[in-house]
């Protein structure tokens, strides 16, 4: 997608973070917007922000958890703009703790945004870039959906944001090859940030009342919740470049974007571990320090 004037980009988690980013940086090169979040106050200050940028924007608060409420958005997208070029599925929450201790309320809200907040957005919006794509050779589209490193690798302690993130990457990767096979003008990308300063660390404040399940945190999940507090609260990266970075895939065709390449290793040596049969290897083998300190902290709480 090398044409962004005057189209059209739909992006979910935009009231701050990589979303609200991706929204500055796409109003900048003259794009539509259709803004979306589940936080009332913090989508508002974005998008009175975004339109003193002197671009058009619609605000949607919802949830994209809920299928009928991104298909409103598609419709109301339809109905401003037209088929929208560029869809950032990229809302998100993080939930932490050893993998039998969550809750299935956790379990349903953590797999409802993650997991199926993405598969609403790439149902409810690829037919519609697709027909646009037919009725116009000229029409250019591309859908990037936010997964982690932690779709990439399985880091202990984290179980259930895992798993939403292993499973948006394979729907990315399998988004991908279904478009190939049916046109050359909408691509895909999936985004795999490492520890970068946003929201998500405190997605617990947005939680949903009928998600709730009443009880006290585990002394696993408050330790989860503790070291992802510092981890992501010390992150050089920052979601402007996170956010750059996908503009520059965008334009590039490029699939896999990675805001810390250098944490590649960690992946390659799970690659290595799957075709060499081997047990999972120690994920903190490089920082053993860090390693330590968990399995200290969690042998405590027993």
């Amino acid at each position: 997608m090398k044409t962004f004037q005057g189209r059209t980009a739909v992006i979910t988690g935009a009231g701050s973070g990589f979303g609200l980013e991706l929204s500055r940086l796409a109003a900048q090169a003259g794009m539509n917007l259709v803004m979306a979040d589940v936080q009332q106050d913090a989508l508002d200050r974005a998008v009175a922000e975004i339109r003193t940028l002197g671009t058009q924007v619609i605000g949607f608060r919802l949830d994209v958890a809920k299928a009928a409420e991104v298909e409103a958005m598609g419709e109301a997208t339809r109905a401003r703009f037209g088929a929208p070029h560029l869809v950032f599925n990229n809302a998100g929450v993080g939930a932490g703790g050893l993998i039998w201790e969550h809750t299935l309320k956790d379990w349903e809200w953590v797999i409802g945004v993650n997991l199926m907040g993405v598969a609403h957005g790439v149902r409810v919006f690829t037919p519609m870039m697709l027909e646009a794509a037919k009725a116009d050779p000229s029409y250019e589209g591309h859908i990037v959906n936010t997964a982690s490193m932690a779709g990439m690798v399985n880091m202990p302690n984290m179980g259930v944001y895992n798993v939403t993130k292993h499973a948006v990457v394979s729907l990315s990767e399998t988004l991908y090859q279904d478009l190939r096979l049916v046109t050359d003008q909408i691509g895909a990308s999936v985004l795999c940030p490492y520890f970068v300063p946003t929201g998500i660390s405190a997605s617990h404040r947005n939680r949903p009342a009928d998600m709730q399940e009443g009880g006290k945190p585990t002394k696993s999940q408050l330790i989860a919740q503790a070291m992802t507090d510092k981890a992501v609260g010390s992150g050089k990266v920052t979601a402007a470049q996170v956010a750059q970075f996908v503009m520059e895939a965008v334009r590039d065709q490029r699939f896999y974007i990675y805001s810390h390449p250098n944490a590649l290793g960690i992946v390659q040596t799970r690659l290595d571990d799957v075709l060499l049969g081997r047990n999972p290897s120690d994920p903190f083998a490089a920082k053993p320090e860090i390693g330590e300190s968990l399995r200290q902290a969690l042998r405590a709480a027993q």
